[in-house]
């Protein structure tokens, strides 16, 4: 199932926390919007209600108006203000020169409990909140209504609206850089929390690149919680293969030592039975492999083959100078185009017997020309060899069975692939590949990726 989120641990952890941050300030910004409205328009509110409470003090008992007592201050006295105030009673108005429009008003009641003066009116009404927009823009206004012998008396103060939104824009403004800088502010500190939360995950990967390059056998033990169970296992992994690889080279020096001395004895009894000294050279060759198997039992280590590091150009140079010597009489020559520099972290003994198989099996079959290529891989851990003949080559049915072990085809009459099974037996070793195709000058193309030593991080 796909998933919207990065595929790092790193990307979705900040992902996540952005999320959450701007969710956060979100909320924030209406709430504190929220709580400074509510705080303006208080204060409006009480500069209205306190004007009519001063305009209801003008309003006699018998429901008429005392005149006297009506008194127009700032900023009432100003017809352009949009201030303004108006008494009904009884079909009259008195009003102030900027008056509210009664048609125009629509009824919003805010805070019901009203200020704290509104419950002292004789008729223990609260003033009510109302909105409209006039020709000269939006409005407020609070009315309150007295019971009077006369009739109900109407009593409305009003002011633009814009006395409220003018310092709300104004306090908002800041508050959203505020929230701005925090935000930011979060956003480094989550991005220094995920370094060095996640540092202990970097550290594992260079411990693991360490065992890997064969220096160092198993995890640190000073890991965080989290990590150590983590840590533990891979650690009893490492032991748990490291005990069989122990036993799987015991097998091989058990074999090799039993092996030693059947073909000492075969050799001293050879001599009367092998006038031309072919069965001595064989027995040779069995010796030859058996010491260098166990000699491989006795050395290597888990991790040691990639602490190798062996130039390819002197063993093809040494390779192919030996071997066009012992085909001289075939007249096949080999072109060799390298890359300075390169190295393969393969054992030199394994090497020379890895592409001396190839080369010998190219010189025994090869028409006239063998071309033999080594460059770093598209991979750059690995660097690719290909050894090129210009024979008969081997048809793409038949290859699988040429790599198979056991199955060599020249035992069958055919006579390719001799030595095929162990050259892949070797790379696979050393966690390379060998792959057959066919090559550009007619023949068999052996293709062969090998690991470069590891350059620690």
């Amino acid at each position: 199932m796909t998933t919207l989120l990065p595929r790092s641990l790193y990307g979705r952890l900040l992902v996540t926390a952005l999320i959450a941050t701007l969710a956060a300030l979100a909320f924030a910004a209406v709430t504190i919007g929220a709580v400074l409205d509510r705080f303006v328009m208080r204060g409006l509110d009480d500069r209205l209600d306190a004007q009519i409470a001063v305009l209801a003090q003008a309003v006699r008992p018998d429901g008429a108006i005392d005149r006297s007592r009506l008194i127009l201050a700032a900023p009432y006295d100003d017809p352009r203000g949009g201030w303004g105030w108006r008494i009904n009673a009884g079909g009259r108005t008195i009003a102030s020169p900027a008056k509210p429009d009664l048609n125009a008003m629509e009824e919003r009641p805010r805070f019901p409990d009203g200020p704290p003066f509104a419950r002292h009116h004789r008729d223990g009404r609260d003033p009510q909140a109302l909105d409209w927009r006039d020709r000269d823009g939006p409005r407020h206004a609070r009315s309150l209504m007295l019971a009077t012998p006369a009739g109900p008396v109407r009593i409305t103060a009003s002011a633009p609206r814009a006395i409220v939104d003018r310092p709300l824009r104004a306090a908002m403004m800041p508050l959203l850089g505020s929230l701005l800088l925090l935000g930011a502010a979060l956003t480094i500190a989550t991005l220094v929390q995920l370094r060095i939360g996640l540092r202990p995950l970097k550290t594992m990967r260079e411990s693991l690149a360490a065992i890997r390059a064969g220096k160092a056998k198993a995890l640190p033990e000073n890991q965080p919680s989290e990590l150590l169970p983590l840590a533990t296992e891979i650690n009893a992994l490492l032991a748990e293969n490291a005990a069989a690889l122990a036993n799987a080279r015991g097998h091989v020096a058990n074999l090799a030592h039993g092996l030693k001395t059947p073909l000492a004895t075969l050799a001293l009894a050879l001599p009367p039975h092998d006038p031309d000294g072919l069965l001595r050279e064989q027995v040779e060759r069995i010796d030859r492999a058996v010491r260098h198997h166990l000699g491989r039992a006795r050395a290597a280590t888990p991790g040691g083959a990639m602490r190798v590091a062996t130039p390819l150009t002197p063993v093809l140079a040494d390779l192919t100078n030996a071997l066009g010597r012992i085909h001289a009489d075939r007249g096949v020559t080999a072109s060799v185009e390298i890359a300075p520099d390169l190295t393969v972290a393969v054992d030199r003994q394994d090497l020379d017997e890895l592409i001396g198989n190839l080369l010998d099996n190219a010189w025994r079959w090869a028409a006239h020309r063998i071309t033999v290529t080594a460059h770093p891989a598209t991979d750059a851990r690995f660097v690719r060899l290909t050894i090129a003949d210009d024979g008969k080559g081997i048809p793409p049915e038949a290859r699988a069975a040429a790599l198979a072990a056991g199955q060599r085809l020249d035992e069958r009459g055919d006579g390719h692939g001799f030595g095929l099974s162990i050259a892949q037996e070797l790379a696979t070793l050393y966690g390379g590949t060998l792959t057959l195709e066919s090559a550009p000058l007619g023949g068999l193309a052996v293709i062969v990726t090998l690991p470069c030593p590891p350059a620690m991080p």
